[in-house]
């Protein structure tokens, strides 16, 4: 079972899905890893407080890009105060199997954006751009 899910990992690493830029967002946010230079950006457009479309932008390792691109693919649809609280076993159970404790910043990288982005909106703070 762990070759499927290291099969799918490195799928969406290497056709990440809703990479890129939206043309408008409500929300965004970026954040890096500076340990190992993991980049992530993740901007969110809302309609009537549900995530009607996601991107994500960024360079890392396989394990930060593919949970950023299955996070992306959990969202869409969901509404913006249960994206603010979604956890790490989210995204455990999206990339299906175990991390180590050194990749597990890798890991929630994509997450750590994604709720940075909701909760910014829900609390009102100005946008970044």
């Amino acid at each position: 079972m762990d070759d499927f899910y290291r099969d799918y990992i490195l799928d969406h690493y290497r056709n990440p899905r809703n990479f890129g830029h939206l043309e408008k967002s409500d929300a965004q946010a970026e954040d890096l890893n500076p340990l190992c230079g993991d980049q992530i950006r993740i901007e969110l457009a809302l309609d009537d407080g549900v995530v009607r479309d996601v991107r994500f932008s960024g360079k890392g390792c396989a394990i930060s890009q593919a949970s950023a691109s299955m996070l992306t693919e959990r969202v869409k649809g969901m509404k913006l105060a249960d994206v603010a609280k979604l956890s790490k076993d989210a995204v455990l159970e999206d990339v299906g199997i175990g991390i180590s404790p050194t990749r597990m910043k890798c890991a929630m990288l994509g997450l750590r954006v994604l709720r940075s982005a909701a909760i910014g909106e829900l609390a009102g703070w100005p946008d970044e751009e």
